[in-house]
């Protein structure tokens, strides 16, 4: 089946993919995630600085968190999507999809390649895990002391995330079998010791914080570890499935 990327992007925004360039002089910056990973981290200190200080965050580890579950969650829905709509997804190879950290989804990724790869889980681990989020990770922990169990656990509730939305958007059209495709291929990926642990349960309830509730505004989460946000005396780990 061919792909259809305006359809997988009808799922959410975090399931939309740019194909054509920003118009010039528009004032976009997208660069190649490639340079980013190569150690060109102005643009990504930049997104934590600018994170950082919309949530009012009391420490810089806590804006780069949420600034890499953001990122991590646009990786694997743009590839999750097509991959269980179509059978196959965009080779999302680093010097072909261009970030702006400045902009926000779906205006912060756009793909120049025009390859696609099959939908299964060693492409999806190869193309997202390996290609992106391990050199992404490296480039988080040179901004700054970030727990690797933190960067993972963001990517093992992105990609949880993920499902869900694909799964409504799948039941409210009609499409079981893009459901179920993408049950299989998630499950595959958590089978991966880095994101093996880092949700549980049915309801992929993730086992580690992504540090929201520590800012002015924050809260829990919706598949937070805690129950109640640790420092009242009532935050507790979910009981075991």
């Amino acid at each position: 089946m061919e792909l259809d990327l305006v359809e997988s992007a009808r799922i959410g925004g975090f399931f939309a993919l740019r194909t054509t360039a920003p118009e010039p002089g528009g004032g976009a910056a997208h660069r190649p995630l490639a340079r980013l990973y190569a150690g060109e981290d102005g643009p990504l200190t930049a997104r934590v600085d600018r994170v950082g200080a919309r949530l009012g965050a009391p420490e810089r580890r806590v804006g780069a968190s949420v600034a890499q579950l953001g990122l991590a969650a646009r990786l694997w829905s743009t590839a999750l999507g097509p991959a269980a709509l179509y059978g196959r997804f965009p080779d999302l190879a680093p010097d072909t999809l261009h970030w702006d950290g400045a902009l926000t989804s779906p205006e912060d990724l756009w793909w120049s390649g025009t390859a696609t790869r099959p939908a299964t889980v060693a492409e999806l681990r190869a193309a997202v895990h390996e290609a992106h989020l391990i050199p992404l990770h490296a480039a988080f922990a040179r901004d700054g002391r970030i727990s690797p169990r933190l960067l993972w656990g963001n990517a093992g509730s992105a990609l949880a995330g993920a499902l869900r939305e694909l799964t409504r958007w799948a039941r409210a059209h009609d499409r079981p079998e893009a459901a179920e495709r993408a049950a299989r291929l998630v499950q595959g990926l958590f089978d991966h010791p880095d994101l093996a642990r880092t949700v549980r349960g049915p309801a992929l309830r993730r086992t580690s914080c992504c540090l929201y509730y520590r800012c002015p505004s924050g809260g829990l989460c919706g598949d937070c570890v805690f129950d109640h946000p640790p420092g009242t005396g009532l935050e507790g780990r979910p009981p075991a499935p």
